[in-house]
């Protein structure tokens, strides 16, 4: 049967030329945003720390490399802990992807392809992510729906079964702590939330909702992300109750006899699938989608360039603990039933500001942003109007090989955050043209259909 052999490591698809004037995707630039930069992100992962953007700046050589020992590995000069591996480590290897870390494991950001092509790839058929290494954590009791409201601002008590919806866990101050999905099984909540983030998550969930309910972290489970036009077919070929699935919609559905959690859901702005597996079925379950024309494995690098087409947050770099849902463009992740004229108003931390900032505006904004130059904007760029006053800075900035032109995103003040708004970056000290952009920056193609 499929995915039952072993398979003979690729030796990639056609990549296409460099852009004139463009540098690769991939990269660590030497600035940073006050959090330190992603080198250091990168070659230095800490609980806490925000996750890379691969998207930001050029590919440099970096050491030391780390050094495998036995089932993780660590760097040589360095006092980190050792770096986990992903149920799917073994097949990474195999199929010849760069290795680095992330997030406190080692990770695939990019196979012999490269980036540009995986990208291209998963716009145009399907591609395959090891999203494994972010956290899963199931909330079991009567009461969970309602406990779990204290601490976000959307409509838990009201999500149908079957049915997940994206949230923030927002602090005193209406910070994002991080953001996450909420999936409601009938029985229990699983959340999903970022891998950098899922320790202190599930500190925070234990903190405030100790004897609410049952709290088990599912950290070990693997999760992998089927994503592109071809996705639906392809999964439906193994599943066909996974292509009856609507956007967002979830479902706990047999693949090959494996049984797996399947949401129609994603992070590039494409149709496609999660699915959470257990651990030592992740590989034949990867091997069997990968035994398809369609499917190629894809890495981190292309799957953050393809969120930022998607104008799509990255947790720790367009959002964070300073800013809020409000400033962050997610005021829709406040439910109608949670604002203040809502049948639940409030109840969360920072409910207040958030209410405020609804009726009031904020005083800056993230917004898309595209340069006029065919230079690609980095984190942590600054931007100014036209008189050169600052106005805000930018927070993810890459090309963007779908729109063949660089991209970027960032705040400015709300006054100069309307799209088409004039502005410029300061680059190596010069100011470089660049305007306001709508978000996302290509059209989304979910499966919206009408659910169940």
């Amino acid at each position: 049967g499929r995915g039952n052999g072993r398979r003979r490591p690729r030796r990639g698809f056609p990549v296409p030329p460099p852009y004139p004037g463009t540098l690769p995707v991939l990269s660590v630039p030497s600035g940073g945003s006050g959090r330190g930069s992603i080198l250091d992100a990168t070659l230095c992962p800490r609980a806490g720390a925000p996750e890379p953007s691969f998207a930001s700046g050029a590919l440099r050589t970096y050491n030391p490399r780390p050094r495998p020992i036995g089932r993780a590995c660590v760097s040589e000069s360095s006092n980190q802990p050792p770096l986990l591996e992903t149920p799917l480590h073994a097949l990474h290897r195999e199929l010849g992807a760069k290795l680095v870390p992330f997030a406190g494991y080692q990770m695939p950001v990019q196979f012999p392809a490269g980036i540009i092509a995986e990208h291209r790839h998963t716009r145009a058929r399907a591609g395959l992510f090891d999203v494994s290494h972010m956290g899963q954590i199931r909330l079991t009791g009567d009461d969970a729906a309602s406990a779990l409201e204290r601490l976000v601002p959307i409509d838990v008590i009201g999500l149908g079964p079957q049915r997940q919806r994206y949230a923030v866990f927002t602090g005193p101050e209406g910070g994002i702590l991080d953001d996450l999905m909420v999936i409601n099984l009938g029985d229990h909540l699983l959340l999903v939330v970022n891998a950098a983030r899922k320790h202190e998550d599930l500190a925070h969930l234990q903190t405030h909702l100790a004897g609410a309910c049952t709290i088990e972290p599912m950290f070990e489970r693997a999760l992998l992300a089927l994503q592109g036009p071809a996705a639906a077919d392809v999964l439906s070929r193994l599943a066909p109750a996974a292509g009856e699935l609507v956007f967002m919609g979830a479902e706990e559905i047999s693949i090959q006899g494996t049984p797996c959690l399947v949401s129609r859901s994603g992070y590039t702005g494409e149709d496609g699938f999660e699915i959470s597996a257990p651990a030592e079925e992740a590989e034949s379950l990867a091997r069997t989608l990968l035994d398809y024309p369609e499917v190629e494995p894809i890495g981190l690098g292309a799957r953050d360039s393809l969120r930022l087409e998607a104008g799509l947050c990255l947790y720790g770099h367009d959002n964070d603990t300073t800013t809020t849902p409000g400033e962050a463009a997610l005021t829709w992740a406040l439910s109608k039933a949670r604002r203040p004229e809502g049948q639940r108003p409030g109840g969360y931390p920072g409910a207040e500001v958030l209410f405020d900032q609804l009726a009031n505006g904020t005083a800056r904004r993230r917004v898309g942003i595209l340069p006029e130059e065919r230079a690609p904007i980095r984190e942590g760029t600054e931007l100014t109007d036209l008189d050169a006053e600052p106005i805000g800075r930018v927070t993810s900035g890459g090309f963007g090989p779908t729109i063949g032109a660089p991209l970027a995103m960032g705040y400015v003040a709300a006054a100069r955050g309307a799209p088409g708004t004039p502005i410029r970056a300061l680059v190596r000290g010069r100011a470089r043209a660049a305007k306001v952009a709508r978000l996302p920056f290509v059209e989304t193609h979910y499966h919206r259909g009408s659910h169940r």
